[in-house]
């Protein structure tokens, strides 16, 4: 039984933990949080023993094995190397860092320490992911992606309303790229390695992050178009278009209604919603990985993890989207 500790309390924590245990080997430990009120909520919500305020406390309790971080994306890297240089195996929300040089150090302090890191990107988990791949083969020759991922931010109102919460705060590392792009980023780097060139542009909010944003990422036989935003709303699905035909998704951050049209007239439609919660997936890959003793999952792998982090540096290095975290 792989026993967990928790950092971040939040409405994605209460998700993972509810898919987690469903799956074999997963036992709640501990949780930590700043304050000992909201660790001691928490704990009661879910039914946790333990609870922390001094997150190297945690790190260091013998009863616990791993970490899930999903506080924001700023704490991630410094959160994660020292659970890992106490031994944890660690699975980190997306963003796993606010840039390409923590990442870095993540990685080798994961390899250093013989623990596993993993990316908690969800959908390359998902059956219908999986399917998508599948799929590619079909489709011949791939000359276009298109992606995005569109949705009013719930913290927008206050914002506007001149309360800049957590989501709108880059010293945080956050905002439309890091939240939501990412979504858009990840699976195509994955299908399609890491793009030759990009170019990106943003909206730039006045409290220093972008609200929304769009990149053309090329390639030598194709280019990708991704469309992000927290300030507005898109139903729009994303396509995969082959010579011989084209891949509808409905949604690129949870793909589960896959359509393909092929350029002879036939239809080929998947319904490929996963049995069982979501998170699911992602927990078994992470434990599965740590079961079988190795440093990274076989399918969010390191090199991944940093290819999308590469492309999310240049893209707020072109948009003039920088953050504290990028200074220290």
């Amino acid at each position: 039984m792989m026993r967990f500790g928790i950092i971040g309390t939040n409405w994605i924590t209460d998700q993972f933990i509810e898919a987690a245990r469903t799956t074999e080997d997963f036992a709640l430990s501990a949780v930590y949080s700043r304050t000992a009120d909201r660790a001691e909520e928490f704990a009661a919500k879910h039914g946790i023993p333990r609870t922390f305020t001094d997150i190297g406390e945690m790190a260091a309790s013998p009863e616990v094995d791993a970490v899930y971080i999903a506080s924001p994306t700023s704490f991630h890297a410094e959160q994660a190397m020292l659970c890992m240089r106490a031994g944890k195996h660690v699975l980190c929300e997306k963003p796993a860092a606010s840039n390409a040089r923590e990442l870095e150090a993540v990685i080798r302090t994961a390899r250093e320490q013989g623990v596993v890191f993993m990316e908690a990107m969800k959908s390359s988990f998902m059956p219908g992911f999986q399917a998508i791949r599948e799929l590619l083969p079909t489709l011949g020759p791939i000359r276009r992606y298109t992606a995005s991922y569109c949705q009013y931010s719930s913290r927008y109102n206050a914002y506007k309303a001149g309360e800049v919460l957590n989501a709108f705060k880059p010293e945080f590392s956050n905002g439309a790229l890091m939240d939501l792009g990412v979504y858009c980023i990840y699976p195509l780097v994955l299908l399609f390695g890491a793009p030759e060139r990009i170019a990106a542009s943003g909206t730039m909010l006045a409290s220093g992050v972008d609200g929304q944003g769009s990149l053309i990422a090329s390639y030598r036989e194709m280019e990708a178009v991704i469309a992000y935003s927290k300030i507005s709303n898109s139903s729009l699905p994303a396509e995969i278009q082959g010579e011989d035909g084209t891949l509808t998704i409905d949604a690129i951050n949870l793909p589960r209604k896959l359509t393909v049209r092929y350029r002879d007239g036939r239809t080929q439609e998947i319904d490929a919603t996963e049995e069982g919660l979501v998170m699911s997936y992602e927990a078994r890959a992470f434990l599965a990985a740590i079961r079988e003793g190795k440093t990274e999952s076989s399918v969010n792998t390191h090199a991944l993890s940093l290819a999308v982090m590469n492309v999310l540096d240049e893209a707020r290095k072109q948009q003039g989207l920088a953050f504290p975290a990028d200074l220290k």
